[in-house]
């Protein structure tokens, strides 16, 4: 992971936990926290994504295109679970995020 950037902080809703982080169908999860998913111009294969918290509490996720399903998957939830500061278990050193404020 490269970056995190927060515009607000954001309280998660109370049915969003680490288990429904997790277990919901990624289309539904991103619908649900009103969140979109957008293709990053960046190609750095050490990119693997940002996340932007905009004002009115929506989510924007940026990813690079052409990376496996699972590594997409994967990331959205990492970066979902550090931008509604759920607890989950420990992020690769790797893949670990910057939080930019």
């Amino acid at each position: 992971m490269d970056t995190l950037l927060r515009d607000t902080a954001m309280t998660p809703a109370s049915y969003v936990t680490a288990d429904h982080l997790m277990d919901t169908p990624l289309p539904q999860l991103l619908a649900e926290l009103d969140a979109e998913l957008h293709e990053s111009s960046i190609t750095d294969a050490g990119f693997y994504g940002a996340v932007v918290v905009l004002r009115e509490g929506q989510m924007v996720l940026s990813m690079p295109g052409g990376r496996s399903e699972f590594e997409r998957d994967t990331v959205a939830r990492m970066l979902l679970a550090e931008a509604l500061d759920i607890e989950t278990a420990p992020i690769p050193e790797p893949l670990r995020m910057k939080v930019v404020a």
